[in-house]
Parts: structure tokens; sequence; C-alpha cells
């Protein structure tokens, strides 16, 4: 399994010309892997907001996209709002406040508490921490005071008829319920004493309250007394109510309902998760989980159905023809690969769901997925596996090249660097590099490029037999994407691309909510993908890059290959072809004996119209082929180069 980092070069040169605009050329994130623990939520008008680590997010749509909010590098425990207010409690820096659904957010001063729990009501705002009690403010988090309530840790508040109430944890005989009638100032402990408690809710007049080991406990008298509900054995995180019905979340066994203010209970469809929080919206009830996202259900918990919530940990990306492939970490959800049919707009488990998939690769039909208990094949798109004979090796690198296939490794078991094998997967032999952990393998024509453990790209131009060491030689490479001459490498500190075979490297981090540890690239449709250690997968135009432009959003009706305009040139020309079918395309230069000059581009480009810049100042004068190649069709046009 692959170890998770701290998440946190220079001339561009080109045999043709890529156009980039810092300011338009960005990464955006794409939703649809299901996965995150979610701390807790809330509602604002017809907006839904999360807060998880990794900050708040916000979905305008009924959970169905959500995006991240300008607090993007906090871990998100608690909010709430107020007016059109919105709070965040955070783990160790206090609270935040926005006050343009997220936008932007500033740091109140209470700064440096650990926030489980927030209520608010007219001008007064609680907040409750880690160890030290309540803390108030009446001026919108401008000032805060500390109330009696000072030396316990509170990790959840309701309102009841102007009344203040607070879940104590019972970490030093404390624990409990307590009240106060002066809008939070002073603060007695109710008759529910001794006890953990996790959540509290309202359902009219009643007031419940969820503890760690005793399940769901109702007053109907603001506390003076207290009676345990028939749900007596549930570890209750969150209570929410819409209507008469009353929900509950618990750890491992869902959301329960109840319609007779907690006289009998029954498990709801969603009866499997650990839900850490409840929030309404409307009639729909939302229920945040730690491992698989956001849940919503329409119809009081009878059906539910899983929001796009993007926080999976992304090992790897491959594409065949429309499909792309993403390798899940296992510590992150339940594992294995999921394939998307629409260029990453959804994403669906397509097997091997009880493994850490830290690489993928292609070789014709085939997908070979490297795991911590060796390489797996699939020669059906993923829907049936078989184990290779590389079974007892962490495998964190694959690479198909011709017909051979190289596996990079990192085990403390043996031998770690690169094996090689030449009947798809049936033998394998051990090539070099083999005092370094190999994470990442790529090939660009002739030469094959490794990505290692804090030692950075190493550079081979004879098949693995020998190696050298490139200026990227400082981090750890996790991934390498190539576009024409172009080599991608995802790293520690984001995207790295170069342009001249690893002699120079540039940083083109544009548009990344925070710098990612990028641990998977591919090419597919247009689009360039970065999956990421904890934003899941983020894409962006391939124009960005390589100066293929898609110009127009008809769909021809045939293959072409245009003649290159202007011909002669000197020393930039444009080529466009037209392409009526998804797939494979390669576009090649050769000289006037045949040899292959340059790889223009190759990768998986969508049905349209293109066009490129092609920029030969570094050739002579003289006549050149290009050569366009798919998987049905194949043209060649001459151009002449004057200088």
């Amino acid at each position: 399994m692959k170890k998770l980092l701290t998440l946190f070069l220079p001339i561009l040169i080109s045999i043709f010309t890529i156009s980039i605009d810092d300011c338009s050329a960005q990464w955006t994130q794409g939703d649809g892997i299901y996965g995150g623990l979610i701390y807790t939520m809330a509602t604002l008008g017809n907006n839904i907001f999360a807060g998880k680590y990794g900050g708040v997010f916000i979905s305008t749509n009924n959970g169905t996209s959500w995006a991240p909010t300008g607090l993007g590098n906090q871990s998100v425990l608690s909010l709430t709002t107020v007016g059109n207010n919105i709070f965040a409690g955070t783990n160790t820096h206090g609270v935040f406040l926005s006050t343009n659904n997220g936008t932007s957010w500033t740091q109140t001063t209470l700064n440096n508490k650990t926030i489980y729990a927030l209520a608010g009501s007219g001008n007064t705002i609680l907040a409750g921490t880690m160890n030290s009690g309540v803390y108030r403010s009446t001026d919108n988090g401008t000032s805060w005071s500390q109330t009696t309530l000072n030396n316990k840790s509170v990790g959840s508040f309701t309102i009841l008829n102007n009344i203040f109430f607070a879940g104590v944890f019972n970490y030093s005989g404390a624990g409990g319920v307590y009240i106060s009638t002066d809008n939070g100032a002073s603060w007695t402990l109710t008759a529910l004493s001794n006890k953990t408690i996790f959540s509290l809710g309202i359902l009219g007049n009643n007031l419940f309250a969820g503890t760690d080991i005793n399940g769901v406990f109702l007053s109907t008298n603001n506390g003076s007394s207290w009676t345990q509900t028939t749900l007596n054995n549930q570890m209750s995180f969150a209570i929410a109510s819409v209507g008469n019905n009353l929900f509950v979340g618990t750890s491992m066994n869902g959301v329960y309902l109840s319609t007779n203010n907690g006289l009998s209970w029954t498990q709801s469809a969603l009866n499997n998760q650990d839900v850490y929080c409840l929030s309404i919206q409307g009639n729909n009830l939302i229920a945040g989980t730690t491992t698989n996202g956001i849940y919503l259900s329409s119809n009081n918990g009878t059906n539910w159905t899983q929001t796009a919530f993007n926080s999976v940990w992304i090992s790897s990306l491959s594409a065949i023809g429309s499909n792309i492939f993403a390798g899940i970490e296992y510590s992150n959800s339940s594992g294995g690969i999921y394939r998307s049919l629409n260029s990453g707009s959804n994403w669906a488990l397509n097997g091997l769901n009880n493994q850490n998939v830290s690489c993928l690769a292609t070789l014709g039909n085939n997908v070979f997925s490297g795991t911590d208990s060796g390489v797996y094949l699939s020669t059906n798109n993923g829907t049936n596996w078989i184990q290779t004979a590389m079974n007892n090796h962490n495998i964190s690198s694959l690479l198909t090249l011709g017909s051979n296939i190289f596996a990079g490794t990192s085990t403390n078991s043996g031998p770690s660097g690169i094996y090689l094998s030449t009947n798809n997967g049936v033998n394998w032999t051990q090539t070099a590099l083999n005092d370094q952990y190999v994470y990442s393998l790529a090939a660009l024509g002739n030469n094959i490029f490794a990505g290692t453990w804090g030692s950075g790209v190493y550079l081979s131009t004879n098949n693995g037999t020998n190696w050298t060491q490139t200026a990227l030689n400082n981090t750890t490479i996790w991934s390498f994407a190539t576009l024409g001459t172009n080599i991608l490498a995802g790293t520690d500190s984001g995207v790295f691309l170069s342009t001249n075979n690893g002699t120079n490297w540039i940083n083109r981090n544009q548009g990344f909510i925070s710098i990612p540890s990028v641990h998977a690239l591919t090419i597919a449709n247009n689009y360039i993908f970065a999956g990421t250690s904890a934003y899941s997968v983020w894409r962006r135009p391939l124009s960005d890059l390589t100066g293929i432009k898609y110009v127009s959003t008809e769909i021809p009706q045939s293959f072409n290959l245009e003649q290159n305009y202007p011909n002669p040139f000197n020393p930039t020309t444009t080529i466009k072809f037209n392409l009526p079918n998804a797939g494979n395309v390669s576009l090649k230069l050769y000289d006037v004996l045949g040899k292959e000059v340059d790889n223009l581009f190759k990768g998986s480009l969508s049905a349209g119209y293109y066009q490129m810049s092609f920029n030969a100042s570094s050739l002579s004068s003289g006549i050149y082929f290009y050569r366009l190649e798919t998987e049905n069709f194949s043209d060649i046009k001459r151009m002449v180069l004057v200088k």
C-alpha cells in the first residue's frame, strides 16, 4: 500500500507550440466517486454545506454535485447558520465565519480551540470546545467569552423554547446534558448525568439525547427527568426530525426512525453505515457517513441515494476507448476499481473491491491492476480478474511497452525495483533499480521513465538496462502521463511537465484549491485526469498542454486529415483533422526517408473537429510527412519547411 506523505523549473522547450494561459488554464474537480468522513452538515436556503477533513463543501442541487468552498485547508467538525451567516468549527483553529455562502471565510477571535459543536439563536452564538467547555459570542463572532461550563468537552447543542441545552462527554465523570436559561451565559446539569452525550434533538416540546452506549433518552420537561427509549443499545451520533418523524444516526447500523416520540423504532434502508450527522432541507433527510460520503432520502428513509461527494484517494487511472478506470485505496473506502463511461462525470464500482489498487495499465484489450498482493489481469473490461504469477509483491506501478509489461515494486519483504514480463504476466524477471521504491513508470518513444520515492525521476534509453537521474530529483513521483513529446509527472507537489525528456520541468498546478499529492494521471476524451490523495479526480482540457484544440461541437461524417496551412511554412503551421468516432489517435512526423522524426500526439480523443499548432523551429529545412492513424483510418500528407 502506498504511504501518504505530506501534501505539499524552469525552461519550457517544445517541438510544437504549447499555449498555456495561467489565468484560464485550470484544473477542475469531478464528481461521482463516493467517500469521505462527513463530520457535520448545515443548510442555508437552498444550499447544503458539508464539513470534513479538507474544509467545507457546498451543494446547490440537493447533493447531486458538490464543490469546495473557500475554506479548503481545515478539518471542519461543526457547522451552524445564523441569519445569512455560516459558522464553521475546526480542529485546533477555532471558528471561521462566511457571509457569502462559503465563497470566502474569516477566522474569528476564537482561533485556537477544537470546536466540536456550534449553535446560534438571535444574536447569540455558542461554541462547544474540547476540554474548555462553552464559549459565547453576542457580536457575530467578533469577540468570545467563556461561560460557566468551562472545563469540559461539549459535543452537541440544541435549543427548545429559547432554552439552550449542551451535550457533554463523560471523560471525567461530569458528562450529561446541561441547561442554560440565560442565552448560554451560565449552565446547570440536568437529571441526565454521568453519560457521554453525542447528540441532542427536538421534536415538538420533547427533548432527545443520544448517548455513546445507552441509546436515546427522552425528556418532556426540559431535562428535569429522563426516560430511556427502546432504542437503548446504539451509539447515537446524530438526531434530526421531519414533521412527526424522529431520525437517529448510529454507529454501524445506519439511520433509525420513530414516528411515536421514541416509543418504538424501525431501521431505515440505510442500515450498514456509520452516520455521524443528519440534516434537514425541506422534506429531504441528508445523512453524512464515515466512509461513503453523503446519502439523501426524500421519503422519510424508505429509500436513499448516494450523492456525488468527491473525497476518495485515487491511486491510479487508465483508459480503454470510452472507459476510464480508477483504482482506489482500500484504507479510504472499500478499495477496488471504479469505471466511468462519461468522461469522469459519474463512476461505478467495477471489481477488486477488497484490494488496494495502486496502479493500472492496458495492453490491447487487457487491463492489468497492481495491488498489495501482486498483479491482476482482466480480459473483459474489469468484469472478472485473475491473479498473475507476480503474486507476492507490493505493486506500485505498471507499464506496457510493445509486448512487455514492467512492474515497479515497493516492498520491505524482498527486492524492490522493476520486474519485467514478456508473456502477459505468466513469468516475471527482475531488471534494474533494485534499491528503489518505484511508484510510477512511463514510456516516451524508446525512453522509459521511472518515478521513485524521494529520488525523483530516472530515465532509461535501453529498455531498462541502465538508468540516469533527471532534473526532477528531490521529490516522490507517484504517476506519469505522456502527450506527444511531453511527459507529465504527478508528485507530492502537484503536476510537473517536461518537454525535453526530463532535462527541465515546470509545474502545472493552476486551479487546484491547494497543491495536492497527485497519485494518478491519464488522458481520455480531450481531458487530462489527475487522481489525488484527498481531493478525488480533477480534469483539465488537453488543449491547455498540447496545443490540440477541439474547434467544433458538430460531429463530422467521416475521417479527414487536411493539408497543413500555410505550406510551405517557417517555422509554424496548423494541422487540422476530423474524427467521426471516439478512440485512440496517433499523429506522427516523418522525414523523406520514412524515419520517424516526432510523435506529435498519442492519446484518446472524442469525435469532433480538431486543429493543432506545430512549431518546427528545431528541424532543418526540407520535406516532411505527417500521418494520422486511428483504429479505422490512416492518412498521410506532405509538408515543406523553408528556413
